[in-house]
């Protein structure tokens, strides 16, 4: 990769994203209407002391569900339409190499995905009254690393789609299943056998237990560093096999 190359992608693709309103009205508006009905779905729950509220458990997890969700279509459907259109084959004509354009993909959705994050949690810690032992700096972390997540996961199956319509139709293969597998609906250790083995290699797994951690725990905990370090080398991954994967057209 080369860093100059590396910077102008990235900019390019900042650039056409503020540009697109729809994608940022997705990006960070629809977060915090979802966790809006999700705290009105569980106004009237009363916990027993010490006993975290339903949403404080499940709001948590959708801090890191919602972008991982979100990055994954959005960037499926980016990179396809850039295959579609023709710009892609024509970067490749330039010194642009698969890397400097699916790390610059990486890094200016991570960029979004910061500022996404930290909207959803504000709306959740200040105005649902989200309560977690951990800091909220943690939670913004470990959901920019699971949006991160999205795009790697996002640009790796968009080289196996021709249409924006076939792009949509990987969410129910890679996504939906590790939304639930994660343990946000059974704890891990209640499911079957055969389904706890199938959790353990999914990637949102232990995303999910790294927010449990911030959501039990004052100080970082290691099991929670441990699980931020598979995320992120899943990322690393993904967008490799993305690189490997990528064809400059769709026909």
């Amino acid at each position: 990769m080369s860093p100059r190359i590396l910077l102008s992608t990235t900019g390019r693709i900042v650039h056409q994203l503020r540009h697109d309103r729809r994608t940022l009205a997705l990006m960070l508006a629809v977060p915090v209407l979802l966790l809006t009905v999700l705290y009105f779905m569980f106004q009237g729950d009363t916990p027993p002391p010490g006993i975290p509220s339903t949403f404080d458990r499940i709001g948590l997890i959708m801090l890191g569900i919602f972008p991982f969700v979100i990055m994954f279509l959005i960037t499926s459907i980016a990179m396809l339409r850039e295959r579609t259109t023709g710009t892609l084959e024509r970067l490749l004509t330039t010194p642009l190499g698969k890397l400097d354009l699916l790390f610059g993909y990486g890094i200016a959705f991570g960029l979004m995905a910061a500022i996404q994050a930290a909207v959803a949690a504000a709306a959740a810690y200040w105005l649902f009254d989200l309560t977690t032992a951990g800091s909220t700096g943690l939670v913004i972390m470990i959901a920019i690393a699971n949006a991160v997540l999205g795009v790697a996961l996002g640009l790796f199956c968009s080289a196996f789609a021709r249409t924006e319509f076939q792009a949509v139709q990987f969410m129910p293969v890679v996504v939906f299943p590790q939304i639930l597998l994660c343990g946000l609906f059974v704890a891990r250790d209640a499911m079957a056998g055969w389904l706890q083995a199938i959790s353990d290699v999914l990637p949102m797994t232990y995303a999910v237990e790294a927010l449990q951690e911030v959501g039990a725990h004052r100080d970082p905990t290691g099991a929670m560093w441990r699980d931020v370090a598979v995320v992120a080398g899943c990322v690393l991954v993904a967008l490799v096999l993305a690189a490997a994967t990528l064809r400059r057209r769709s026909g």
